[in-house]
């Protein structure tokens, strides 16, 4: 999907805002679908529209831009923050209300357009490879530990004993301390 595919809402209640927004957006082929000054206004017709990317300033009349976004968790909209404001809760309050990013006013179309890029490209690989690592961590942990509790239990060892057990035989096996664990759960361990 290209920027050309990538529809668009704008929610400020500044028009010299919106008006600049569109023009940089439009200028590298995004497709503004709506504007809006009013949240409540905005909802509605992100509700209608559908677009991919909804642009929200966070203090407007009507409904402020994290109630919107809050209203709009759960659907296909990626929603931005536009903010003059970067105080600790207010991150927290739209990273609870679902929205993926925040831009801080006044801004330039040198660091909207390569964020906007990076939050809209549906496969981003480097952030895939960097899930899988922690999954992978998470899982290696998971199962030393249990291979920990396994030798705690079957040789009457203390927790860092039997750590100590694992780790060794890895390096003298150059080998992981996951495959000694594994080793260790399917009765094949011998050291």
């Amino acid at each position: 999907m290209t920027n050309v595919d990538k529809r668009v809402v704008i929610a400020d209640d500044e028009s010299i805002i919106r008006l600049d927004l569109k023009e940089i957006l439009e200028g590298d082929g995004y497709l503004v679908v709506g504007e809006a000054a009013r949240g409540d206004d905005a909802l509605a017709m992100i509700r209608e529209l559908r677009p991919d990317l909804a642009l929200l300033d966070v203090k407007m009349p009507g409904l402020d831009g994290i109630e919107v976004a809050t209203a709009l968790k759960g659907t296909a909209t990626v929603v931005v923050l536009l903010t003059a404001f970067s105080q600790r809760s207010l991150i927290e309050s739209a990273r609870d209300a679902g929205v993926v990013a925040y831009l801080v006013k006044p801004f330039r179309s040198s660091e909207i357009l390569p964020k906007l890029a990076a939050i809209m490209s549906p496969a981003n690989e480097e952030r895939d490879a960097e899930v899988s690592q922690v999954e992978d961590k998470i899982e290696t942990r998971e199962i030393v530990q249990r291979a920990k509790e396994m030798l705690m239990q079957e040789r009457g060892l203390d927790e860092p004993a039997a750590f100590e057990i694992i780790q060794q035989s890895a390096m003298r096996g150059r080998t992981r301390m996951r495959d000694i664990a594994q080793q260790i759960l399917k009765g094949e361990f011998v050291g």
